[in-house]
Formats: C-alpha cells, structure tokens, sequence
C-alpha cells in the first residue's frame, strides 16, 4: 500500500511536471509567433515604401526617354543631336493626332504636358491658332489625379523671317502618373 501511494505521488508530480513543460512551451511558442509577427510587418512596412519609390523613378525614366523619343526629339534638325531637346513643332503635330496614341504612352501615364518657363507668357495654352504664341502644350490628359514628375527640355522651333533661324527655349515636360500604392 505504502508503494502505491509512492507510485501514485510520483505519477503525480510527473504530471506535473509535463504539464509545467507544456505550460512553457506553449508560452514559448505564442512568443516566437508574435516576435515573427512583428518582424514580417516590419520588414514589409519598407515595401510600400519602395514601390512608390519603384513608381517615381519609372517615371523619370519615361520623361527622359520620352524627351528623346523620335515622335517629341530635335534629331539633327537644329545642328547636332542634343539631349533632352523637344521639336515644338512636332509636338504640335502631334497633339491633333493624340487619341491614336492612347496605349502608346502605358496604362498608368494620365497627363503629358510641356510648359516653357522662360520667357515667361501670359497662361495660355498652346492650339493651332494661338501656336506658337503660348506657354504650354497638354499634349495628353485623362483628367485623373495623380503624381507629377517632370524634367528640364529645350524646347525648339524653327522661325522663320528674314532667313530660318532655331529658336530655343528653357520648358518643363511634366508626366503625371497613377500611383498604384
């Protein structure tokens, strides 16, 4: 009898024992889970960070790559092939034929708009009649809100008067962007 009683004590402290083992393990576990936790929303926190960084410089890629496009570029047409040199003239040309160009430009690209900044005009923007005598070209325009990024152009046209002279001027090309984040 007196076995039994040390046989069922010891069972029981054994019990607990495993039961103390398990208490902690459990704690153990729900500890390294929320630590986990806290690491994986740190860690992905930067992501969305990252991705508007990821979208801006697309789109300062596209402004320079746009500037030096053959639809908006100089060329060699005002002596020798500049960077970031837009013909006005073309550029008007190609505003009356915009629409065509919708999926040209991508998906996320809501605005094109070239302004002059010097000479400074009055606010006005630039048609078949008022050209060249304007400021700004929107080129294209979904009329979506969104972010801008634009580069420094020369802007250049050929002037006409006693002979033909190249007229270049200091502009902004502006391309507005949906943000996807």
């Amino acid at each position: 009898m007196v076995k039994s009683k040390k046989i069922k004590m010891k069972s029981k402290k054994a019990q607990m024992k495993i039961q103390q083992m398990m208490v902690v393990l459990i704690a153990v576990t729900i500890f390294l889970i929320i630590v986990g936790m806290f690491v994986l929303v740190w860690s992905l926190s930067g992501l969305k960070k990252t991705s508007a960084l990821l979208e801006e410089k697309n789109a300062m890629l596209l402004v320079t790559k746009l500037a030096n496009s053959p639809e908006f570029s100089c060329g060699n047409s005002f002596g020798t092939g500049k960077t970031n040199c837009i013909d006005a003239d073309k550029v008007m040309a190609l505003k009356d034929f915009s629409e065509k160009y919708k999926g040209f430009w991508g998906r996320d690209i809501t605005n094109i708009e070239i302004r002059k900044i010097y000479p400074i005009e009055e606010e006005k923007e630039c048609t078949s009649q008022t050209y060249p005598d304007c400021n700004y070209i929107k080129l294209y325009d979904k009329e979506i809100s969104g972010n801008y990024i634009w580069n420094f152009v020369s802007l250049c046209r050929k002037v006409s008067g006693k002979r033909i002279d190249n007229k270049c001027e200091l502009a902004k090309l502006f391309i507005g962007y949906e943000s996807k984040s």
